[in-house]
Parts: C-alpha cells; sequence; structure tokens
C-alpha cells in the first residue's frame, strides 16, 4: 500500500500581499507576525509537520529575507535529517529581471526542475498565507480513494463571500463538474481553499503541456475538470484567508474567542522562537500593580503597567501607567508612553507612541483611507514600522502612518479620519 507519507509539499509564499497595506511593506505576507507569538506560514508549516509529511520546498519571491531567516533550516518544524527537509526556493526569473512569476501555477512550473529532484506518489500544493488546521495525509488517502488526478481542498463559504474565491460545482461523488473562478453571480457556496493535491506524474505532464496555464484556478482546474478527474476534498474546520486588513484583525481577534474555532495551542502550531526578536531569550512579562487586563494576548518580555483590553500584544510591548491599548494588535518591541490611547489598530514592530497620543481618535468609522479606501474602512489604523507619534498627538480612524515616520514629520497635532502620512511630511 502507497503512505502518504511519500507526498512532496509546496509551499507558495511569494505573493505581494498589497491589500495588508504598509503590514507587508518590508516582508513577504507569510511572514507577517500573527497572533503574538507566530506568523502566517507557522499554521502551513505546522500542518505539514503534524501531518507526518516530510519533504517540503517553499516558493519565495516578494521580499523574502524576513521569510528565509523565520524559516531557517526548518528545525523549529522537525525537517531536519537524511529522510526529511524544507529547501528554500528562491525566485525564479525569466529572460527579464521584471519577469517574476505570473501565477500559482507558473510558479511551480519555473521550479519544475525541483519537482522532477524529489520524486513522489503525490505534490501538495499550499498557500502560505491561510490561518487554518487540516490533517493533509487524510486528504492524500482521501485523493487515492478516488483515483483522482487533482483534489481541491474545498469548504462551504457564504455566497455574498464566493465572489473572493475558485468555486466549485460537484454531481453526488463530490466530482466537480464545472469550476468558476471568482464568480460575480455565484452558483455554488462551495469555495476552494488554495489546497491542491496533484498526482505527481499528472502534475509533471500538465506543467509541461502548456506554458500559458500560469494560474491553478484560473488555467488548469477549469481544463483538467473538462479533461480527467477532479475531487473536492469537504473540510469543515477553522480557515480564514487573511489578505486583508480586516479579515487580519479578525483572525487575530479570533484567537481570543474560545467559540470562534481557532487555537494555536490544541492545533500544537510552532514557530521559529531562535528567530531574532522573539521569545527565546526575553524575560517573563511583568504586570504592575494598577495594570488592567481583559480578554487580551500578551506575549514574553512585555511590560504592562496601564490597561489592555481585547488585544495581541506580541513579545516586548511596553504598555505605560494610564495608557490604554483596546481591540488592537501590536508588534514587537512597540511602546506605548504614559497616558496615551491605541483603539482599533495595527502597530507594527518598534512604533512608539508618545505621552497622551491617542491613535484610533473620534467615533467616526465611516470615512475610508483617502488612498486605499478597499484596505482600510472600518476603522482600523495602521501605524507602520518603527514610526513614532509625537506627545499629544491625535491620529484619527482608517490612517496610515507610514514606517519610519519621525516626530518632526507631523505637521499639526491632529491627523484626520482616512488620511495617511508619509516621510516627508505630505498628508493625504
Amino acid at each position: 500500500m502507497k503512505r502518504a507519507k511519500e507526498a512532496l509539499v509546496l509551499i507558495l509564499a511569494g505573493g505581494v500581499g498589497s491589500r495588508l497595506n504598509i503590514l507587508v511593506q518590508k516582508r513577504a505576507k507569510p511572514a507577517v507576525p500573527f497572533g503574538g507569538i507566530y506568523r502566517i506560514i507557522d499554521f502551513s508549516l505546522s500542518n505539514v509537520m503534524n501531518s507526518g509529511l516530510k519533504k517540503v520546498g517553499v516558493l519565495t519571491q516578494y521580499k523574502p529575507l524576513s521569510l528565509m531567516n523565520h524559516l531557517g533550516m526548518g528545525e523549529a518544524w522537525d525537517f531536519t535529517g537524511r529522510s526529511r527537509g524544507v529547501t528554500i526556493l528562491p525566485p525564479r526569473t525569466g529572460e527579464k529581471e521584471s519577469d517574476w512569476y505570473q501565477g500559482t501555477a507558473d510558479a511551480v512550473r519555473r521550479n519544475i526542475d525541483f519537482l522532477q529532484s524529489t520524486p513522489a506518489e503525490e505534490v501538495v500544493i499550499l498557500s502560505g498565507d491561510h490561518i487554518y488546521h487540516m490533517d493533509f495525509d487524510a486528504m492524500i488517502e482521501y485523493h487515492r480513494s478516488k483515483d483522482a488526478d487533482v483534489t481541491v481542498g474545498m469548504m462551504v463559504v457564504p455566497k455574498s463571500e464566493i465572489y473572493q474565491f475558485g468555486a466549485g460545482i460537484v454531481d453526488k461523488n463530490d466530482r466537480i463538474i464545472e469550476w468558476e473562478e471568482k464568480p460575480k453571480v455565484p452558483r455554488t457556496n462551495l469555495a476552494s481553499m488554495g489546497i491542491y493535491v496533484f498526482d505527481y506524474k499528472y502534475l509533471l505532464d500538465t506543467l509541461i503541456r502548456d506554458k500559458a496555464e500560469i494560474d491553478f484556478g484560473m488555467h488548469i482546474l477549469p481544463r483538467a475538470i473538462a479533461e480527467d478527474n477532479v475531487f473536492a476534498y469537504p473540510f469543515y474546520g477553522y480557515w480564514r484567508d487573511v489578505g486583508t486588513i480586516q479579515s487580519y484583525w479578525e483572525a487575530n481577534m479570533d484567537v481570543l474567542k474560545k467559540e470562534s474555532g481557532i487555537s494555536p495551542q490544541r492545533w500544537q502550531i510552532r514557530t521559529n522562537i531562535e528567530t531574532e526578536g522573539q521569545i527565546a531569550d526575553r524575560a517573563p512579562a511583568r504586570f504592575g500593580a494598577a495594570c488592567q487586563l481583559k480578554n487580551c494576548m500578551i506575549s514574553a518580555g512585555s511590560n504592562i503597567q496601564g490597561s489592555v483590553i481585547n488585544s495581541v500584544l506580541s513579545p516586548g510591548v511596553v504598555v505605560e501607567e494610564g495608557a490604554i491599548v483596546k481591540d488592537s494588535i501590536l508588534f514587537e518591541d512597540c511602546i506605548i508612553k504614559k497616558g496615551a490611547i491605541v483603539d482599533l489598530a495595527i502597530l507594527d514592530k518598534r512604533v512608539q507612541v508618545g505621552a497622551n497620543a491617542i491613535v484610533g481618535f473620534g467615533e467616526n468609522y465611516k470615512v475610508a483611507n483617502l488612498l486605499k479606501p478597499s484596505h482600510l474602512y472600518t476603522g482600523i489604523t495602521l501605524i507602520g514600522k518603527g514610526a513614532k507619534v509625537p506627545p499629544n498627538q491625535k491620529i484619527g480612524r482608517n490612517c496610515v502612518i507610514n514606517s519610519n515616520i519621525t516626530e518632526a514629520a507631523y505637521s499639526g497635532q491632529m491627523i484626520a479620519d482616512g488620511e495617511s502620512l508619509f516621510a516627508d511630511g505630505e498628508v493625504s
């Protein structure tokens, strides 16, 4: 009997993820911190590890340095040894330097030499930017039981959201008989999770036969459904694509809710605690006598003297006396000075909010960001890596403060709802 452990895993981790705005200004989307101590890619890697799969290739492209540092040699996920390993596959350009991966299938095709040098029974293809818990061993066994050429992980989503996904129509045996990529008028509520199991030889033949097929959802799956055996693998657990600011914030807030279905600890999600700034060398968190905590996650190395409510704090965050952090996500080593308020905001690493400043000022959540209205429209304000907010400064809703902004860049004491501040002091 074939063993599922013989499968090869490819994790697509090269996307720009532009809808995450300044959170991906200096890092790849899968490397964005999540849930206090994790990064987004930790979930895919841990699912692979917990499924007993041993050989992994990670396809990188956009600003891969922090992601590569985080992956290391794969020790954190037990991908070291004679029979196991993680291989980082750097960008493969075409004839022009600007000719990067044109789609998901094109990315795999340009690494076909890795596929050919790593024979397997099946190839599992994953995205590195989803939050979920899944047994790939069971999916591979399902794939074999159906004698499938391709198996697609799929789940039911509200029809109002199906326009964001590939959608499949199945028969009574779960064979996919029709496919719609991001349909505007959906005929099904069954959405693709971006998780595929391919027969190894079938994938190689598919990649070689037509180089114009550059995307799995747009090109390869529709043709395979028409000509070959493609099945849907039903999934019923927690899964979220955190490709937007809103979905990213909601998934972090789900970590704080017992009934949400997400539990990194129960799912046995691992991270690289040796990454610079992570928890390996951090002291335990400290809590002052007057601090107030409610429904929050506080990571190692933090010093909390003020109030933290319904928020997720990464290692090394300081909240001084009288300061309030509410409904927010703070990355490593942020400092919130005395009397400051951070309300419904995401702060990247090493942000400093001055005394009595307010990030998330006012109650008007309806003015979307003027530059990126599709990114910020629910009141969330973003502060970029290393930025400083002056004392007594007020920053409204749906604002963006760019990375490394200094106090001198602020021309007044108010950044209005929907405005963005750049390094030269220009407000838009």
